[in-house]
């Protein structure tokens, strides 16, 4: 046997606040949703020199997550672009196209990043992506120039093989980017 129940819903205004109810069997059930909480412990440092390492490392990361969102972002649609294209010509002069956008539009401020952004900046687009800086490189570019990229970025102390570990190496800065898209920092 199947049962039915009546239900309305009404809105209206408590104390200022819009609000949302039920009324069901004649008892009136507000009904609301809550964002998604993450709670962390209190960072307890055990000197001043480690808490200004970890309020720089939220700079940093501060600095550099719009890009690595970007690059995401960019990723993605250009993946999903380039299954529409017919020939490998199409796809080098496309990639051609958007290399030179993306350089006229982001050359200057990621010039201007540190060494410890870029770093942080590899682990997070492969956060983005999930595909290392190198593996995005050689996606879209070609091996030869993922390898001169990595060259480059080895004279510098840096790969662009480098992974994002969340449970490992990277959990402080992966608790870092969750407040961050929590907005609580």
């Amino acid at each position: 046997m199947l049962q039915a129940y009546t239900q309305d819903t009404i809105r209206m205004e408590l104390g200022g606040f819009p609000v949302q109810a039920v009324i069901q069997d004649g008892d009136t059930i507000f009904v609301t949703s809550i964002d998604e909480v993450v709670i962390q412990p209190r960072k307890r440092a055990a000197a001043t020199r480690d808490l200004r390492q970890y309020r720089r490392l939220i700079y940093n990361v501060k600095k550099v997550y719009p890009y690595a969102k970007i690059a995401g972002e960019k990723f993605s649609d250009v993946t999903t672009y380039m299954e529409s294209l017919e020939t490998g010509k199409e796809r080098r002069q496309y990639t051609k196209q958007l290399e030179d956008e993306l350089l006229k539009q982001y050359e200057e401020d990621l010039k201007n990043l540190t060494v410890t952004q870029g770093r942080i900046l590899i682990k997070l687009i492969d956060r983005e992506t999930r595909k290392t800086s190198y593996e995005v490189v050689k996606e879209l570019r070609g091996s030869f120039q993922a390898a001169f990229w990595q060259a480059i970025a080895r004279i510098f102390g840096s790969n662009l093989k480098t992974e994002f570990d969340p449970d490992g190496e990277d959990k402080v800065l992966n608790e870092i980017m969750i407040m961050i898209e929590n907005g609580q920092l």
